[in-house]
């Protein structure tokens, strides 16, 4: 499972979803664009609508690759062991369940919303990201345990380091700039047709 806002869904996301689903033989990589972040006060920029196209659109040539609107239906932002348990639910005690996350969420990791069920009820796999540095655990063993951090240690995935984030991306469309080889051309072209993240207007 792939969580994030995907604001907007590019290039980096599918190559090292790509990876990740080789790694660990995922049947299935389930994509799960986010209301917002608990952590975070900013709302995406783009509407739930566009984010659930845009990432339609990116993942439709990837037969192992879906789309869930579970957490964008909940009335307020959702945490990610609610999402889990759900699923859970969903496919059964037989199905493994990994989350998808990148590098640069380690340090969040602490305040996430009941962290210790939920390194224990599933796997986080922590993925390789451009521009950051590799997963570095021992920071984490005193507040979540050597246990805990071990098994974080033993689901880490060597993704390829695609430097591009939907910050970057946003920043560059605002200002004018070419993103062609940052986003899936069926993505850029939504963004375009659909006037989102516009440049802004001249004096």
């Amino acid at each position: 499972m792939f969580g994030g806002t995907f604001d907007p869904i590019h290039r980096g996301h599918i190559g090292v979803a790509d990876c990740a689903a080789e790694s660990i033989a995922a049947e299935r990589v389930i994509f799960i664009p986010a209301k917002r972040s608990p952590l975070k006060t900013a709302c995406p920029f783009a509407a739930d609508s566009d984010r659930m196209k845009m990432t339609a659109i990116a993942i439709a040539d990837r037969k192992n690759f879906e789309i869930s609107d579970y957490e964008l239906k909940k009335p307020k932002p959702g945490y990610t062991i609610e999402t889990v348990k759900h699923f859970q639910s969903e496919y059964g005690s037989d199905t493994s369940i990994y989350w998808l996350l990148g590098a640069d969420a380690l340090d969040e990791l602490p305040y996430w919303y009941e962290i210790d069920e939920l390194i224990d009820i599933c796997s986080l796999a922590v993925m390789y990201r451009g521009g950051c540095k590799p997963p570095e655990f021992s920071g984490l063993e005193a507040v979540l345990g050597q246990v805990r951090a071990d098994k974080l240690r033993q689901n880490v995935i060597q993704t390829p380091l695609i430097d591009v984030s939907s910050t970057e991306i946003r920043k560059r469309l605002t200002a004018g700039l070419d993103v062609s080889d940052m986003l899936h051309p069926a993505v850029a072209d939504y963004i375009r047709r659909h006037g989102l993240y516009k440049p802004e207007p001249q004096p």
